[in-house]
Parts: C-alpha cells; sequence; structure tokens
C-alpha cells in the first residue's frame, strides 16, 4: 500500500481538506476519496511512504537504475505494454526504495501521463539524461532500444566512478591510520616516556622530542579546541562545498591541481563523449543534448564551456569549432567531433572518444597507484623515524653520558 497526501473540497460546506489515504495507487485514492463525498483537487505520494522511507528514495543505487531499466528493455521488445511491463518489474525487484516509484510509475502510467513524465517527478533518483532518452524513446516508438542504451551508459559512467573512488581508497586509509598512531603516540606514550626523562634533572632533550612533547602537552591540555577546530574545518569545508563559489572552486581544483587534474578531465572528457553519444544516437536534438550533457558531466567549469558552445551553435557554428581552443576540453574531442560531422557519424565518433578516454583513466589510475604507494611508504617512513626519534634519542643519549646507571644506584 502507498501514503498518499491529498487535498479535497467538501462540495456541501465548499472548504478545502487535507489528508492522508492509503491505497495501492492514485487512481484507487481518487476513488476512496471521492468515496467520502469529497472532490479531489491535488493527489501526491506522500515523502514518507514505508514508515519514515522518504530519504531512501534519494538512495536508489545505480546497479539498481540500470538493473530497472534493463528489465524493462527486455519486457517491452518481448511485446509487452508498458504497464504490464512495470507491473512485472516491480514484482521482481528487491529494492523496497525503487519498488516505491516503480509502483507510483505505474499509477501514473495507468493514469494517462506519459513515462517520462512520470519519471521526471522522481528526478531526484531518474536524471535528466535517463528523462530525455526515455522521452525519445516514446515520441520514436523505440522505447526497449533507448532503454537498452540508458543502461549502458549509466553501466560505464558507474564503472568510471567507482574506479576512480577505489584508486582514492588506499591513500585515505594510509592517513587515517597515520593520524591514528601519531593521536595515540602523543596522548598516551609520550606523556608516559616523559616521566623518565624528569627524572635526571638538567639533561637536555632533542629537538624532535621538545616538539613531539609541546604538541603532546597541547592536545592533552586543550584537547577540546582541537576537536572544535576539526569540527569547524570539516562542517565549514562541506558547507563552503555546496555554495556557489565553493563549487567552482573545488571543480575548478579537480581539473587544475596535479596529480588529480589529468585523471579527473579524461574522467569528465569520457562522461561528456559517452553521454552526448547515447543522447545523439537516441535521436535527441545537438542543443538539447549538450544541455543535458553540461548537467551530467557534473564540473561547472566544464559545463561553462558547453554552455559557451551552446551559444556558438545557436548562431550557426559547428560544435567542433565551438569547443576548438576551450582549455578545459582535451584536443582529441572537438578533433574526433569534426569527423563525425563531416561524415554524418557524430555519435559514432563521439563513442570512440568515449572508449579511448575511459581506457586513459584505467592507465591513469594505474600510474596514480603505483605513484601513490612509494610516496605513503616514504611518508609513513619519515613520521616513524620522527616518532622514534623523538623517543628514543633521548635514552640513548642518557645511557651514552651514564646518567641512568648513576641514577640507578
Amino acid at each position: 500500500m502507498l501514503a498518499y497526501q491529498y487535498t479535497a473540497r467538501n462540495p456541501v460546506t465548499g472548504k478545502r481538506v487535507k489528508a492522508k489515504v492509503e491505497a495501492q495507487s492514485e487512481s484507487d485514492a481518487t476513488k476512496l476519496i471521492r468515496g467520502q463525498g469529497l472532490t479531489p483537487i491535488e493527489i501526491r505520494l506522500e515523502s514518507s511512504t514505508f514508515g519514515g522511507f522518504s530519504k531512501h528514495l534519494k538512495r536508489v543505487r545505480a546497479k539498481d537504475r540500470v538493473l530497472f531499466a534493463r528489465q524493462l528493455s527486455t519486457l517491452i521488445n518481448a511485446g509487452l505494454p508498458l504497464v504490464q511491463s512495470l507491473r512485472q518489474v516491480s514484482d521482481q525487484t528487491t529494492s523496497k526504495p525503487l519498488k516505491v516509484i516503480i509502483d507510483d510509475l505505474l499509477s501514473q502510467v495507468e493514469g494517462g501521463v506519459s513515462f517520462a513524465s512520470a519519471l521526471r517527478k522522481h528526478s531526484d533518483v531518474f536524471n535528466q539524461v535517463f528523462i530525455s532518452l526515455v522521452e525519445a524513446g516514446e515520441s520514436s516508438g523505440t522505447l526497449d532500444t533507448a532503454l537498452e542504451r540508458i543502461a549502458i551508459q549509466q553501466e560505464k559512467d558507474a564503472d568510471v566512478i567507482s574506479k576512480v573512488r577505489g584508486a582514492m581508497i588506499y591513500p585515505i586509509i594510509v592517513v587515517v591510520v597515520m593520524i591514528a598512531v601519531v593521536t595515540f603516540m602523543l596522548v598516551k606514550v609520550l606523556p608516559q616516556v616523559q616521566m623518565l626523562y624528569v627524572s635526571f634533572p638538567g639533561t637536555t632533550l632533542p629537538l624532535p622530542t621538545r616538539i613531539m612533547l609541546d604538541i603532546s602537552h597541547f592536545v592533552i591540555k586543550y584537547w577540546w579546541i582541537v576537536l572544535i577546530l576539526v569540527i569547524v574545518l570539516v562542517v565549514g569545508g562541506w558547507r563552503y562545498s555546496k555554495s556557489s563559489s565553493g563549487d567552482r572552486f573545488f571543480d575548478m581544483l579537480k581539473i587544475r591541481m596535479p596529480p588529480l587534474s589529468g585523471l579527473m578531465q579524461k574522467v569528465y572528457m569520457a562522461r561528456f563523449a559517452r553521454t552526448g553519444s547515447t543522447l545523439v544516437a537516441a535521436g535527441v536534438p545537438l542543443l538539447q543534448m549538450l544541455n543535458i550533457t553540461g548537467q551530467a558531466v557534473s564540473n561547472v567549469l566544464i559545463q561553462d564551456s558547453i554552455k559557451k558552445a551552446s551559444e556558438k551553435v545557436k548562431g550557426g557554428k559547428a560544435l567542433s569549432d565551438s569547443l576548438t581552443g576551450d582549455p578545459n576540453f582535451l584536443p582529441l574531442i572537438p578533433s574526433m567531433l569534426h569527423i563525425g560531422e563531416q561524415s554524418g557519424s557524430l555519435e559514432k565518433m563521439m563513442e570512440k572518444s568515449a572508449e579511448y578516454y575511459e581506457k586513459e583513466v584505467d592507465d591513469a589510475i594505474k600510474n596514480i597507484q603505483s605513484l601513490l604507494e612509494p610516496v605513503m611508504m616514504v611518508l609513513l617512513g619519515i613520521v616513524a623515524l620522527f616518532i622514534v626519534a623523538a623517543v628514543l634519542l633521548p635514552i640513548y643519549n642518557l645511557a651514552g653520558s651514564g646518567a641512568i646507571n648513576q641514577g640507578g644506584v
């Protein structure tokens, strides 16, 4: 059962009524409302369906969306009507959040709404690329082909993102472990070792030891300041990243700051080419394709470049010429676009560009991983050496001067 919020009018009193009703579909909800003697004005799926499941709607996994598109494509290709196909997919899906959405899509399609319009109400789950391809497929009668293209495009995109995230896991784990070890040494080990040093007055401690002890004293005495600073930095950084200026700043770092700049720019080129190829192959007009692709790239700077190129295309300029010389686009993209425009095979050239940059991303990730491992090992070695020196150097100095033996006597 789905929960619906509705606004209705009481024909007797003329007053508006706002309430909730549970039903299998929107049409069933309408019947129940009319059965109460009310005239429905607005009915919408409640965001808290399934007991506080509101936020779950945004947690539909990429692989679940891909599977949804593939299953629907197969059923439609087999000759089943859209309504029956949606019902079959709803019965087969194991994802509760996705099942809620599919049931709502089914309800809307049964009520005469187009599939693309029904998807648009769930734009937090289905992006603009998904919706536009479905819309193009519905208008051309090739919905099954469009859904198959969606599955391939989103599968490729998810694969690239997964590889990039995988490359970042190792250095993040190393940094976290390093911070944990240093914190433990500062808070637990050094205060205990200091008790040995103070039993030998007049001993001059080495510089590494004095630095570590000063840091240790500060952390132990003012740990709450350290905690507040960390929280302020994390929360402030997160909020800044969500602002327009912060979004632009971090997007600029992604394509300008080495060593990740080369990798991220190739990721964006692959995403632009793959999304563009899928949209062009589905018959989406060029300007609409550029608008959707700009949103799909997920980088403000590259989106600005695509908008500028779109304005030039409106003025009659070729897309390849509009992107030539743009610093945010690697030179291969306009070159391949030019070949595609000349040969009338734009989608094929964009697909080849996507395949090329997807392979380049693989190679770049391997190179970064092979570079990161020795760099992280050297960094770990330096930190470990500094800590060991801070702890052991005074002991060696005391042993060498005979102070330990004298203290023992």
